[in-house]
């Protein structure tokens, strides 16, 4: 995992890629439904729990969704975008949390 990390980041160095300024908010919420589903598929993979058919649909569902909730919003007037930050933001931490105990706790059967 850590080696597609960071061959991805190496290829997002040598090839960037611009969007326009419009779509910021969009990708920006997008990204971070993104990161919510990799914290969690990091958890799941330390609770051996791990699913590659819930982690694929997680991804990208919980992106077109967060953007489409932005994007809804961007219409109403309505900041809707802030359930999306506010619920991922909350769910990364908390992930992080779980993921950090299962790492520095792990083979000593404390939760």
């Amino acid at each position: 995992a850590l080696i597609g990390i960071l061959i991805g980041a190496v290829i997002g160095f040598l090839l960037p890629y611009t969007y326009n300024t419009a779509y910021s908010l969009y990708i920006s919420v997008a990204i971070l439904a993104c990161l919510d589903s990799v914290f969690g598929g990091v958890r799941s993979n330390l609770e051996s729990t791990f699913n590659t058919r819930i982690f694929i649909s997680g991804f990208f569902g919980n992106a077109i969704l967060a953007a489409f909730l932005a994007y809804i919003g961007d219409r109403l007037g309505v900041p809707l975008y802030y359930a999306a930050i506010f619920t991922f933001g909350g769910r990364i931490f908390d992930n992080f949390a779980k993921i950090r105990r299962l790492l520095l706790f792990k083979g000593k059967g404390v939760n």
